[in-house]
Protein backbone atom coordinates (compact mmCIF):
# COMPACT_ATOMS: atom_id res chain seq x y z
CA UNK A 1 0.00 0.00 0.00
CA UNK A 2 3.02 2.28 0.83
CA UNK A 3 4.73 1.93 -2.77
CA UNK A 4 1.03 2.85 -4.36
CA UNK A 5 1.27 5.80 -2.27
CA UNK A 6 4.30 6.88 -3.35
CA UNK A 7 3.71 5.92 -6.77
CA UNK A 8 0.58 8.19 -6.93
CA UNK A 9 2.02 11.24 -4.99
CA UNK A 10 5.07 10.95 -7.85
CA UNK A 11 2.78 10.64 -10.10
CA UNK A 12 1.06 13.94 -9.37
CA UNK A 13 3.99 15.70 -8.47
CA UNK A 14 5.06 14.99 -12.00
CA UNK A 15 2.61 16.20 -13.50
CA UNK A 16 2.11 19.22 -11.74
CA UNK A 17 5.57 20.15 -12.09
CA UNK A 18 5.32 20.29 -15.93
CA UNK A 19 3.10 23.07 -15.55
CA UNK A 20 5.82 25.04 -15.16
CA UNK A 21 7.66 24.27 -18.20
CA UNK A 22 4.58 25.35 -19.86
CA UNK A 23 4.97 24.51 -24.06
CA UNK A 24 2.25 26.87 -25.50
CA UNK A 25 2.87 30.21 -24.81
CA UNK A 26 1.14 33.43 -25.81
CA UNK A 27 2.72 37.07 -24.83
CA UNK A 28 -0.02 39.65 -23.21
CA UNK A 29 0.03 43.53 -24.10
CA UNK A 30 -0.82 44.33 -20.02
CA UNK A 31 1.38 42.82 -17.27
CA UNK A 32 -1.60 42.19 -15.07
CA UNK A 33 -2.72 39.38 -17.79
CA UNK A 34 0.14 38.07 -17.02
CA UNK A 35 1.58 34.88 -14.79
CA UNK A 36 5.04 35.53 -15.58
CA UNK A 37 7.21 38.31 -16.73
CA UNK A 38 10.34 37.81 -18.58
CA UNK A 39 13.16 39.28 -19.47
CA UNK A 40 16.01 38.28 -22.01
CA UNK A 41 19.21 38.41 -21.18
CA UNK A 42 22.11 38.35 -23.05
CA UNK A 43 24.75 35.92 -21.83
CA UNK A 44 23.06 32.09 -20.67
CA UNK A 45 25.22 32.15 -17.25
CA UNK A 46 22.14 35.19 -16.25
CA UNK A 47 19.39 32.91 -16.74
CA UNK A 48 17.74 31.51 -14.02
CA UNK A 49 15.34 29.61 -16.43
CA UNK A 50 16.31 28.80 -19.76
CA UNK A 51 13.97 28.13 -22.66
CA UNK A 52 14.33 27.00 -26.59
CA UNK A 53 11.54 28.52 -29.03
CA UNK A 54 9.96 25.66 -31.39
CA UNK A 55 8.85 26.23 -34.88
CA UNK A 56 5.98 23.82 -34.71
CA UNK A 57 2.93 23.09 -31.76
CA UNK A 58 4.20 19.03 -32.09
CA UNK A 59 7.70 20.12 -30.79
CA UNK A 60 6.74 21.77 -27.89
CA UNK A 61 7.40 20.44 -24.33
CA UNK A 62 9.39 21.10 -21.34
CA UNK A 63 12.16 24.00 -21.94
CA UNK A 64 10.60 24.11 -25.74
CA UNK A 65 8.36 26.86 -26.04
CA UNK A 66 5.89 27.50 -29.04
CA UNK A 67 4.02 30.82 -29.23
CA UNK A 68 0.40 30.83 -30.17
CA UNK A 69 -1.51 33.45 -31.64
CA UNK A 70 -4.69 33.05 -29.08
CA UNK A 71 -5.00 33.61 -25.12
CA UNK A 72 -6.80 31.18 -25.29
CA UNK A 73 -4.87 28.62 -26.66
CA UNK A 74 -2.02 29.18 -24.37
CA UNK A 75 -0.35 27.01 -21.04
CA UNK A 76 1.48 29.87 -20.07
CA UNK A 77 0.54 33.89 -20.50
CA UNK A 78 4.24 35.51 -20.49
CA UNK A 79 4.82 39.81 -20.32
CA UNK A 80 8.55 41.35 -21.45
CA UNK A 81 9.65 43.60 -19.13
Amino acid sequence: MKKFAFSLFFLAAFLLSTQAFAAKVYITKYESQAKQKVFVVKYESQADCKVYQVKYESQAGAGKWFFVKYESQADLKIYYV
